[in-house]
Parts: structure tokens; sequence; C-alpha cells
């Protein structure tokens, strides 16, 4: 298995092609009857003068027209090629490709060789076969033949009688749930959803301020169960986490409940399959699962977060396994977070958030705006503490039924947060310690004051959940301001 510890430099990609010469580069194999059938048109462009190099995937003597053709049956070429289909041909210039088509079709191949009339007796498109390079089989073979040299973690060997999930439980690489095994193929199939280089840095990963490469990234997240196309969402999220304005140093250590909240705008949502709908911050999603969870591995194994070390929360909450959902952005009457958040609205967008767990909050006799705010606000004080303010944040997820209310009397979410923000400016006489015989509260001498809740850009709305129940959820914060954390929004990339 492949360790979580990486030394630099790789490359991006597939590894650099062998060696061709520039010219026209042609793939073929002899059980595909296109490329029999494309034979004599090879033979045509060698007569015509035209340098090419043609490649066999099975078998060495063919096309015997062609007395040197180049054994490729071990792949290499093919596979650093990222081949689909045979034939292929390929131009090559100074080592570059500068263009390629699949198949047999006429007028393609004269356009890329320059040569006209060629396969006089065929007729003008037949389609290829399928590379044995695209062989599902084969698949993950050729990536640790040939792709394991872009890995520079340490290699972990297993015994033939070990168990490779207690093995992961043993080393400490694991949340307290099983977790998949990164072997030198998984990581690579990982590190196919992004473009980013392998040895990139990512970000400094607190507590212990260690570098986060894409690898590292990839093979926590093939730890949490993602799929490649997900691992975009987990750099960004790792960025995100390692910003000052975040704070994630100080989240990690705290005594408190909170951890990362991820939260998902823009298109991708869709494009990964996500869950905004019905149980949306609960299980069953596979994305919203192990997304989050891949942040909080790379916490753990890459920062060195752990719990009783670092970590020092008192309670924690179950969230710090994982807490990720996309927000319900066809069916909100608002903007999305995101975009109140500054983002375009057709960007793929990670939102991080330092949050407790999940409260509920149960309404469903309101049917006007007033009286549902006022509900929100009875819930909303009691973050934290309800003599406590100005100190703690809050997003509430509000539910598609909630969100009615407030749509169909044209409330935006300007319009609601100021009349929560009213609704929660009580006088200090009720908040100082000692009042109503609880000795929390806020400093004795404020109380002739008018004291808010929350900051005025301290309450964040997102519209997700299922369609049935009028019920939505208060999320409460970790400390806010400058010693504590604020939500960072990040684009995601490729």
């Amino acid at each position: 298995m492949t360790g979580s510890q990486t030394s630099p430099a790789v490359r991006s990609g597939r590894p650099r092609v062998p060696a061709v010469p520039d010219g026209i580069v042609a793939v073929v194999k002899h059980e595909c009857e296109t490329c029999v059938s494309v034979t004599p048109v090879l033979a045509q462009l060698r007569r015509a003068g035209v340098p090419l190099t043609v490649y066999t995937q099975d078998d060495p003597g063919f096309p015997r027209e062609l007395p040197d053709v180049v054994d490729d049956t071990e792949l290499r070429v093919s596979w650093a090629l990222d081949l689909l289909t045979v034939p292929t041909i390929l131009r090559f210039d100074g080592g570059v490709e500068i263009a390629r088509t699949e198949g047999w079709h006429r007028p393609r191949w004269e356009e890329l060789t320059g040569v006209a009339g060629l396969g006089p007796d065929l007729p003008e498109l037949r389609p290829g076969c399928g590379s044995r390079t695209a062989d599902p089989a084969m698949a993950d073979e050729l990536a640790t033949r040939f792709g394991s040299g872009r890995l520079r973690a340490r290699r972990v060997s297993l015994g033939s009688s070990e168990d490779e999930a207690e093995a992961a439980f043993e080393r400490g690489w694991t949340d307290g749930l099983p977790v998949v095994p990164p072997t030198e193929a998984r990581v690579l199939r990982m590190l196919e959803g992004t473009t980013r280089a392998p040895e990139e840095v990512v970000a400094t990963v607190p507590p212990d301020l260690v570098e986060c490469t894409v690898e590292k990234a990839a093979i926590n997240a093939v730890l949490a169960g993602c799929r490649p196309e997900y691992l975009p969402l987990v750099l960004a999220a790792v960025e995100a986490m390692c910003t000052d304005e975040f704070n994630g140093h100080g989240l990690v250590a705290t005594t408190y409940f909170s951890g990362p909240v991820v939260i998902v705008n823009g298109p991708v949502r869709q494009a990964i399959g996500m869950n905004s709908a019905g149980n949306v911050l609960g299980q069953g999603n596979r994305a919203n699962a192990t997304i989050g969870r891949a942040l909080q591995l790379i916490v753990r194994n890459v920062g060195g977060g752990v719990p009783g070390g670092v970590d020092r929360a008192t309670l924690g909450n179950p969230g710090k396994y994982t807490f990720c959902f996309a927000e319900d952005e066809e069916g909100s009457p608002w903007e999305s977070l995101a975009v109140e958040r500054g983002m375009a609205p057709e960007s793929s967008t990670v939102t991080l958030y330092a949050g407790e767990g999940p409260r509920g909050v149960v309404d469903q006799l309101s049917r006007t705006p007033e009286s549902l705010a006022r509900s929100f606000a009875g819930s909303l004080r009691t973050v934290g503490h309800h003599k406590l303010a100005l100190g703690l944040d809050a997003m509430l997820v509000v539910s598609p039924e909630h969100a009615r209310v407030f749509g169909e009397a044209a409330w935006t979410k300007a319009r609601l947060r100021d009349e929560l923000l009213e609704l929660l400016t009580v006088p200090g006489a009720e908040l100082v310690r000692g009042a109503g015989g609880c000795d929390e509260g806020l400093p004795q001498g404020l109380e002739e004051a008018a004291i808010p809740k929350f900051r005025p850009d301290g309450l964040w709305f997102v519209h997700a959940g299922g369609r049935a129940g009028l019920f939505s959820s208060i999320i409460g914060s970790w400390i806010n301001g400058p010693g504590g954390s604020q939500p960072v929004t990040r684009e995601v990339g490729t």
C-alpha cells in the first residue's frame, strides 16, 4: 500500500511518451478488422515518402507489408499516448503531438498526413476497435506498471496474512471507521481526476504545518472512498481550510464542538451527483460523505490533527467524521451562498465554515414570514448559550417548505437577516452574568446597552433539504473574529 508521506518532483498527467520520431505515428492491432483494412493505406503513405512509424499492440509481425513495425505489445507507448481506439494516427512535431484522428476516415487521414487519394478501395468511414489499453481488466495493471514512477509516497508492504483494514487501523490512518487501502493503482486512478501535478503543494496543513501535495490529498481521498471526480473539490477544501482567515489550526485545537463544514455550489453538484435534497445533512450519498471525510483524514494524516493529541475537543460532534453537503440552488427563492459571497453563478465552489453539529428548528404552523422569522430568532438565541452574544456566528439551512414562506412574501436574504438581527437584539440586563439566576453571560456594566446576538455578517443562509417537512436547521459556528474563524469560499479547479 501507499502511505501518506511523499517526496517531490514528478510531472502531472501520464508519463512522458517514450521518444517517437517526428512525423506520422500509427498505432494498430492485428485483431482489429479496421486496422487490417488500412494496412494498404499505411503502405501507400510510406511509398509517398511520409515519415511514418507504426506501433503494433498485439502482433509484432503485423502489418507484414511494413517490415519495420515497432513492437508495442507491452503497451508502454499506447498507454502513454492515452489511446482509446485503434487505428489511431498522430502527427508529432518537435516531440509534441499536434494532431490525431481515430478509426478510418479518409478526409481526416488525408488532412493529417497531407497525402490525397488515400485508400481508394475503402469506404470513406469505418470505425475502429478498442485499444488494448482501454480494456477495463488491464487499466489498473497498466497504471501501476507505467505510472507508479509518478508517485513519491513511501510504500508500505503488508504480510501475506495481514488484514488490510486492520493494518490501516494499527497504523493510525483511520478516523475510527474502515478505509479503502490506498494501493498504487487506486492512487493513480484518483490522480486522473485532476490536471494538477502530483508533486504540487496544495497547502500547508495544520496543526503540524506539513505540506500537502496533490498526491497526499489523493491518497487520503482514496482512504475516504472518493471517486476521482471528487478530487478537485477535496483540493479546494484543503486550500480553504489552510487559510489564515479560516484558521484551521485553531479549529483543530479548540476544545469546542466545531469542525470544518463543506458547502458545495455550482454545476459540479449535479455533475458528481451530490445530494441537496432529502436527508441532505445525513448519510447515504457517496460524494457528500467522502469529500468531507477526505478533508478530515488529511487534517489527521498529513497535518497531525489527532483526537487526544492536538485535537482537544471536549465533546466534538459526529460531523467531525464528515460534514459536506450541496445547496439546492434550483429550488431556492434566493441567490446561492456562493453568489452571496461574490462568486459567479456559473462557477463551482466550496465554502468552508467552522460549524458544530446541526440543531433542528420546528415550525409547522407559521404561514407568514414575520411569524417564521420569530421562530428562527427564538432558536438562534440559544447558539452557544442564550446569554452569550457576538462571539459566535450561525448558518441556517432553510428547507424548501420554510423557504417558500419567505419566497411567496418576496423576502430576500437581506430582509430576513435584518429582521433576525433586530429580533435578536435584546437589553443587556437580560444577558449579564447573574441575570435570571444564571452566572453565565456577558460582563457586568452592559445592563443599559442593546446587545445584538450576531454580527451583521454573522448570519448565513443555505437552501437545502427535502420538500416534505416544515423543519430547518441551525449550524452554530466556532468563535468568530481575529482569533476565530471566518467562512472561506474557493472555486473548484480542474
